[in-house]
């Protein structure tokens, strides 16, 4: 079998991280042409923004409740197998988004896309960690970070001139070529010995699963419908109430579960429990930057997609070159500085942005998203470094789940807060919440009402970095107490 002949290689880590690499680029990648060919989507199916906003949060809201139990299971059952149903299951899905002839075909497409997610990104960074030796942790991740920040990124790139060129299908059907070269390097050259795999015999927690599937599904329905239902509707209300009933009987359940599906005692260790917050913290603020700016190019600053696509290049090539060198930096000198840092220099970024008009000179406008996305790409790594390293090596899976939840959570987050406060920013001023009646700038008194509810968005986000740098501060010095198992002491399966 070709991955035992090469596990012996000192660059097989790298030949698995090609295989894992990619899928993660592709998952994410798609989430950002999304973003890009969104106006288009409405446009074609004659929908407004509140509507259209479910074909991005059909997926991540699928892959927020998932992620949990399929990053458990992987440390159950073997991540490799978790991994390989998730590209066929992506791959499946992106065949019947192709084919969609109605907004609700196109909602129920990303659906099966965030199952597939959800097995993809529940075990991504769990891989990674296993295959690097732990003085390798920070370089291994900072590298994955920075593919993820590259899909992330370039997705407006690759998605703007698809939309242009050949239309917005062709964000579904590019991820066909890509997901299958994922699929094909994964089955041979991940070998599935070389991950941890709890013996057999561990149960799975099927009432945590569900426990913690109902409390997320609950918290994001709440937070995409409270604006359109409105904040005190007694329907918010009782969802409000059934999400800490559902917290509660969840963490309830787990401290007693004999095979917890989250070890809450992690989040005793501070530097895992700060770490998780400013982690979400940081994915809020970049979730609302992504959702919001192509609206704003389009609509307001009259850019064509493939130009908006452009515009966000620099984005990606910073977030590409800050990762590994974050993730090497702080192997050597530690993560709390580059955490910091990250979230201030981030920060700094936000607010420049948050000061656009209907006339902010380009540059200016490309100028605060590279500061961003510098800050993110200082920050990320490192902080997941540290995360990891407050956890033993057979949690690895379902930590890498949570990371991932606390990324897809963040982002479903924030198009609701996005759209919450730029449509009642708009509706305050006298004016539907239409993005499609900006293009063409002919109503000023639209455009500046749309401006207005971006920047006070920004400003926001932008003092939320400044708590997440506060709490990094504080997170202290690596874990103690803690021994994680090397990456390179691989456990085999059923062993």
């Amino acid at each position: 079998m070709l991955s035992r002949a090469l596990s012996d290689s000192p660059h097989y880590k790298w030949w698995v991280f090609g295989a894992v690499g990619l899928g993660s680029f592709t998952g994410v990648m798609s989430m950002g042409m999304i973003n890009v060919a969104l106006p288009t989507i409405a446009g074609h199916f004659e929908t407004d923004l509140p509507t259209v906003q479910w074909v991005v949060i059909a997926q991540t809201l699928t892959v927020s409740a998932l992620l949990l139990p399929m990053g458990r299971l992987s440390d159950m059952v073997g991540r490799k197998q978790v991994y390989i149903v998730g590209l066929l299951l992506l791959m499946g899905a992106s065949v019947f988004a192709v084919s969609s002839t109605s907004v609700l075909m196109l909602v129920a497409s990303r659906v099966i896309q965030g199952t597939g997610a959800a097995m993809t990104q529940g075990v991504g960074m769990a891989m990674v960690t296993s295959i690097f030796p732990e003085e390798e942790r920070g370089k291994g991740l900072g590298t994955h970070m920075s593919v993820i920040g590259a899909g992330g990124m370039a997705g407006p790139v690759i998605g703007g001139l698809l939309v242009s060129v050949l239309g917005w299908r062709w964000v579904f059907l590019i991820n066909l070529p890509m997901a299958t070269i994922a699929l094909v390097g994964a089955l041979l050259l991940v070998d599935s010995k070389l991950f941890f795999r709890e013996r057999r015999g561990t149960r799975f927690d099927w009432p945590g699963a569900a426990l913690s599937t109902a409390a997320l599904v609950t918290f994001l329905m709440l937070m995409t419908n409270g604006y359109r239902l409105g904040w005190t509707s007694p329907l918010i209300l009782l969802a409000g109430a059934t999400v800490i009933a559902l917290v509660a009987a969840f963490i309830v359940w787990e401290l007693r579960a004999p095979a917890p599906m989250l070890d809450l005692g992690l989040f005793r260790r501070r530097v895992f429990s700060l770490g998780v917050s400013a982690s979400f913290m940081s994915f809020l603020s970049t979730g609302s930057i992504r959702f919001m700016m192509p609206f704003y190019l389009q609509g307001v600053l009259g850019y064509h997609p493939g130009q908006v696509g452009l515009i966000m290049l620099p984005t990606a090539i910073t977030m590409t070159i800050m990762g590994p060198i974050a993730g090497r930096l702080s192997d050597r000198y530690g993560y709390r500085a580059f955490n910091v840092a990250g979230l201030l220099i981030a920060s700094i970024g936000i607010f420049t942005i948050s000061r656009v008009s209907e006339a902010t000179p380009l540059p200016v406008i490309i100028g605060g998203l590279v500061i961003q996305s510098a800050g993110t790409g200082l920050f990320g790594s490192p902080n997941s470094s540290s995360i990891f390293s407050a956890a033993e090596g057979n949690r690895h899976g379902v930590v890498s789940a949570l990371l991932s939840l606390v990324r897809n959570s963040a982002n479903v987050t924030s198009i609701a807060v996005a759209t919450a406060v730029v449509t009642a920013t708009m509706v305050s001023a006298g004016y539907a919440p239409d993005l499609g009646n900006m293009s063409g700038g002919e109503d000023m008194g639209l455009l500046r009402s749309f401006v207005s509810g971006m920047n006070t968005l920004y400003l926001g986000m932008g003092c939320l970095l400044l708590v997440g740098a506060v709490a990094s501060f504080f997170k202290g010095p690596a874990a103690t107490g803690i021994s994680p198992r090397r990456g390179a002491e691989r456990v085999r399966a059923g062993d």
